[in-house]
Formats: structure tokens, sequence, C-alpha cells
């Protein structure tokens, strides 16, 4: 594959802010990529772009020359964009560059673009769906410290579990109408629940929600939580405003350790601030059977994550592209993970696009659950994508037989 022009835009993501669109002209035809937008992110993070998008567009067209002279045919091509656009660009723009890359090649060769990863992925992730919501996430007055409050279906289709998901949000607005007087439908970012409860009456209703869709479906459901605890941690502590207290780190490990025995917590998401290595790993020897997930502690990156696994710190890593932009250290990542038995999250962003290739990636490189919310068009998009994955392979399988 050849490419033979490149334009770049300004476009706007789910929350209505700008982020970057990339489109590449081949002698296949066009292909677009484009970037999602983070509102609670790392601060080990690389930049979204080198000054600013409208820069970043500058350059990409000064740039445009340089690729007309490399063909790609694989994945492991995407190392000849890096080294073009090496400290040109921000991460935005090269997940953008190389996602409309892999589609083009993918495209050429009459592929899917996952195939181009691992032609012989077959583990479907589970869904993990943000159903009501607080922190940085939701634009309100009272509302919960944690970000989010997460479903996730133990069960082997991603469609029965997407519906079990949608079943539970359903049940969540009736159980919330009764739980929060001011509860009035809106939703957040990631199109979750908006509540003034505190955290520890949502986790409640989360309890109800997952005993009644279970007691009515005869399935499974775990419970979650994203603190983002960096979002609310500053000068050694966590400040909490609903209610108003703060806590030490030995007092919101025993505060966590509390909430996931008393609510069976499957899954625990930043619960200490992106420099605390040594707590996350606390946490986990307490709870080797719990799933304890970083993100801004990891952010995406090789070398944090090697911190993180010579600590012992994290038994799960959440995987955002745009986090480090290039899918190469994505790629490394993943190694890494699965190297040391880490489980391996793909997440959406709060501001997101109609870009869907989040599904692809995140079957390729074998990802044992699949982040995106649980409704909402952006959202929903990039799940269906995942279930449209699923039926072909379901397809391919019948045919054999």
């Amino acid at each position: 594959m050849k490419i033979r022009g490149i334009n770049a835009k300004s476009i706007l993501d789910s929350r209505g802010e700008k982020t970057i669109e990339i489109l590449i002209k081949t002698d296949v035809g066009s292909f677009s990529g484009s970037a999602p937008n983070g509102k609670s992110t790392g601060k080990y993070e690389a930049k979204s772009y080198k000054k600013s998008l409208e820069e970043d567009i500058h350059m990409l067209e000064k740039l445009e020359d340089y690729f007309y002279e490399e063909s790609f045919e694989e994945f492991s091509d995407l190392k000849k964009i890096e080294e073009i656009v090496e400290g040109q660009v921000g991460a935005n723009s090269l997940f953008a560059l190389e996602s409309a890359c892999l589609k083009a090649i993918a495209s050429e060769q009459k592929k899917e673009v996952w195939q181009l990863i691992n032609s012989n992925a077959k583990k479907m992730p589970r869904l993990v769906g943000n159903c009501i919501g607080g922190g940085k996430h939701s634009n309100s007055g009272k509302k919960p410290d944690f970000q989010e409050f997460l479903l996730i279906p133990e069960n082997n289709s991603v469609l029965e579990s997407y519906n079990l998901n949608r079943d539970g949000k359903t049940e969540a607005e009736i159980l919330l109408k009764n739980a929060d007087e001011k509860f009035t439908k809106k939703r957040n970012d990631e199109n979750a629940w908006i509540t003034s409860l505190d955290d520890k009456t949502v986790l409640e209703v989360l309890k109800e929600i997952k005993d009644n869709i279970c007691d009515e479906r005869k399935a499974y459901l775990d419970e979650g939580i994203d603190l983002a605890s960096s979002g609310f941690y500053k000068r050694k502590n966590y400040l909490y405003l609903n209610p108003m207290l703060k806590r030490d780190s030995e007092e919101q490990f025993s505060y966590l350790s509390n909430l996931i025995k008393n609510f069976n917590l499957f899954y625990i998401e930043d619960p200490f601030n992106e420099e605390d290595f040594e707590s996350f790993a606390k946490l986990l020897k307490k709870f080797p059977d719990k799933l304890i997930v970083g993100d801004d502690i990891t952010v995406t990156n090789v070398k944090r994550l090697k911190e993180a696994i010579k600590n012992k710190s994290i038994n799960g890593i959440i995987i955002k592209p745009n986090q480090c932009g290039s899918l190469i250290e994505v790629k490394k990542v993943c190694e890494l993970a699965k190297e040391n038995k880490i489980k391996i999250i793909f997440s959406h962003r709060s501001g997101e696009t109609r870009d869907t290739i989040l599904a692809d990636l995140a079957f390729g490189f074998g990802a044992d659950f699949f982040k995106c919310g649980i409704s909402g068009d952006i959202r929903e998009e990039k799940i269906k994508r995942l279930i449209e994955i699923e039926d072909k392979l379901d397809y391919k399988s019948s045919k054999k037989t």
C-alpha cells in the first residue's frame, strides 16, 4: 500500500471538544482515523499534540512528501510512520495516522484490521460498562468522588453481555430515581447516570442492580469501580467531597479494603495516586483474587509497566492507545503484560469519536476486557463492531463444521 496524500483536520469529539481526524489517500481508496480525548488524564501520558492541534495539522502537511516513498504491507510497517514523524507531532496525531494506515493495509489485502495484528485471534474480551458516574466525568455539584461504577457481565457472548449491561443501566435508572431525590436522568461525559449520592450508597445501588439482573436473567455480573484517585489526591491526602473528609494512604487502604469485602468488588481501577506503586502492591497482596488495575500509574507505557511489575503493583492494565500514540508501543505493552500474567483492558476515553478501530485493536491484541461504556451512539458503535467480529468468527466456525 502506498500513501498518495494526507489531509488532517479538526473535528469535535463526543464532548464537543476539538480533536484530530486524518484522511489518507491510497491506490485502493481513502481511509480515515481519529483520536479521542481524555479528561481524567495521567501526568505521565504523552502529550496529545506537540504544541497544539493546529500546529500538528500544519506539520503533517510539511511531512506529507516523506510518506510517498514508503510502502506499507503489515503491522510492523507502522515503524516507518513513527520514524518520519518522530518528535514532530503528538500522540493523538500519531494514533489517528496509524489507525488510517492500518485500515488501508487491511482493505488492500481484503482483511479485517485485527488480522494484521493476529490472524489467529479467537478470544473475545469481557465487557466493562460504566453504569453510574462521578468524579471529573460528571459536571454536577454534589456527586460521587469515584469516577465510575462498573458492571462486568461474565458471559461468553459479547451480544448477551451488551444486553445485560443495558438492562443493568435501565435498572439503575429506576433505583436511582427512588434513592436520589435530585436524580434528573442526566448523563455524564461517558453516558453514565449522574447522581448526587455518595460512593457507598451508589455501591449499594450497584449491588441491587447485580442481584436483580442475576435473579431475573439467570446471569452473572461482577461489580467494579474506577476511583481515578489521582484526581482528588492533594498534599499527601485523598480529599473527598461527598461527604467532605480527607484520608491519608493508610486510611485510603483501610477504606478500600472494607468496600472490597462488603460489596464483593471484583475490579478496582486506580485505587491510589499515580506515584504510589507501594499501596497498589499492598492492596493486590491482600486481594490477589481481585483485579487491581492501573491506568494513570501505567499510561500505556512500557517503562511505567516495568516499574509496576517490579513492585508487583497490578494484575490488570488499562490500554488507551492515544496515551502513547504509537501502536508499536501498544504492542510492546500488551506483550509485556501477557508475559507477566497481567490482564489487559482496552479502554475508550471520555471524549470519543465515531472511529471503531478500538474494537479491532482489543481483539487483535487479545484483550481480556473491553471498557467502552454501556450506551450512547459513539460508544455503542465500538461494542457493535466487537459483536460484528464475533458474528463473523461464529459464521466461519459454523461453515467449517
